[in-house]
């Protein structure tokens, strides 16, 4: 009996040492009752087939007050429960997380400005050319806003098979020289292009990819330690799996074809995490940039990122962040526009609410295992309860 006592008493230390303590909704403000509509909304899209499975992560600049695990990570080969501790494919979480974040370090480092043009640091990214022959030459905040007249994609496939496997170098030549559909600051497009542009800018700039340069400037510090990308076996264990690639179901792989021919690792995707992690992210952008003591980022530059950026107005975007383009699922109905957020097409998504000191962070694997789910209305429903439950003026 002493012994299973003790056994006991571990592994509830154990388990409590594991996942960061819950505070209580109404501590933020927010109602217990009105969140438990969450579970039935999950459940229904769980019985529709929309994903397999969720981790749903709520709290406020001081921690956490919801946190829960639904459905499945694996349904084939075999069935296998989601959990906590699952790791997800961030896919275009990537961006603001790990892309936009680490432009920003480089920014208050005075290495860079958002004002310099992207050839002062890849002298052969090519400006758009009018019919007159007049170049027009895309800057830094054009890339982090979608506005550099970039397309929104290219085929891996082709790269791959002009420059073989890994081609990081092989893709950002491919984007360097691709067709400009438009002058820098005059149409926004959803790019990727840009986002993989903006880590090259960060390996040029610091000599390191973006991949070791977050680590070592916002993961490391802020004890983000699930939180990678390219997971080694030790994590590669907890991966919810997405789609069959080559006859094998990937797992532990970037899904996002430009990040995977480039080795995995990308500005644009290639991130995994699990919802504890990106939890301390969210509390560290809710205190403007510091996080227990840690600073990542000045509480400036988080308020510059996390605004519309005033000469691109009309793109409804921050730097890096999603504030209110056509692309704000993620919000839902209420939330405040001001709020912002991004997400994953692998079914993450993030929403941040400085207003009244709210994040949301829904993470599926959604494409598992077929590429058929959709999560489009199970976003909105979590933030239309999550705001619905606020409780104080």
């Amino acid at each position: 009996m002493k012994f299973f006592l003790l056994f006991l008493v571990l592994t509830l230390n154990s388990l409590l040492a594991q996942y960061p303590s819950l505070q209580t909704p109404e501590s933020i403000g927010l109602s217990s009752e009105k969140l438990k509509y969450i579970d039935s909304v999950v459940n229904k899209n769980l019985n529709e087939g929309n994903m397999p499975g969720a981790v749903v992560v709520i709290g406020g600049k001081n921690g956490i007050v919801f946190r829960k695990a639904y459905g499945y990570s694996w349904l084939v080969p075999e069935k296998k429960p989601m959990t906590l501790e699952t790791i997800f494919d961030l896919a275009s979480v990537t961006k603001p997380v790990a892309t936009a974040t680490s432009v920003m370090i480089l920014l208050e480092r005075g290495l860079i400005s958002l004002e310099d043009e992207v050839r002062k640091y890849i002298p052969e990214f090519k400006p758009y050319v009018d019919e007159n022959g007049r170049e027009y030459h895309a800057k830094i905040y054009h890339l982090l806003t979608h506005t550099s007249g970039l397309p929104d994609y290219t085929n891996a496939d082709s790269i791959k098979a002009k420059y073989g496997y890994p081609a990081p170098e092989g893709t950002i030549e491919t984007i360097c020289n691709l067709p400009r559909f438009a002058p820098p600051g005059k149409e926004f497009k959803y790019s990727c292009l840009g986002f993989i542009t903006l880590a090259e800018i960060v390996k040029r700039v610091t000599g390191q990819n973006i991949a070791e340069f977050a680590r070592d400037n916002i993961f490391k510090p802020l004890g983000m330690n699930k939180t990678t990308y390219n997971p080694g076996e030790s994590l590669k264990k907890f991966c919810a799996p997405t789609e069959f690639r080559n006859g094998k179901m990937t797992c532990g792989e970037v899904h996002d074809p430009l990040a995977f021919v480039q080795g995995g690792v990308s500005g644009n995707a290639g991130l995994f995490s699990t919802g504890d992690d990106l939890a301390i992210y969210a509390q560290m952008i809710l205190n403007k940039g510091e996080y227990k003591g840690i600073r990542i980022l000045g509480s400036k530059t988080v308020e510059l990122m996390t605004s519309v950026f005033p000469k691109v107005e009309f793109a409804g975007r921050g730097l890096g962040w999603d504030i209110n383009s056509a692309y704000i699922q993620q919000r839902g109905d209420i939330f405040e526009i001001g709020s912002f957020g991004h997400t994953g097409f692998t079914g993450t998504s993030i929403h941040i609410s400085f207003k009244e000191n709210i994040f949301v962070i829904i993470l599926t694997n959604r494409v598992h295992p077929d590429g058929k789910g959709n999560v489009a209305s199970l976003r909105r429903s979590i933030a239309n309860i999550v705001a619905g439950s606020i409780i104080r003026d």
